[in-house]
């Protein structure tokens, strides 16, 4: 658990980012709605898991 901890100083690359949405996985989800004069048309509902082939499988065997 210690690594979870970041230093406020520290810089984080975009390889640590990568490395460490792929080894935990991430969640992303987002609505969106086209309206015209108040009246609602369309909606968009977006729910996108970005993970590695690894940790899905780990996630897998553990349910």
């Amino acid at each position: 658990m210690q690594d979870d901890l970041y230093d406020i100083n520290k810089e984080i690359t975009i390889l640590d980012v990568l490395d460490r949405v792929l080894t935990k996985g991430v969640v992303i989800t987002g609505d969106i709605v086209i309206s015209v004069a108040d009246i609602d048309l369309i909606y968009l509902g977006l729910r996108v898991l970005l993970s590695s082939v690894e940790t899905m499988e780990k996630m897998k065997a553990v349910n």
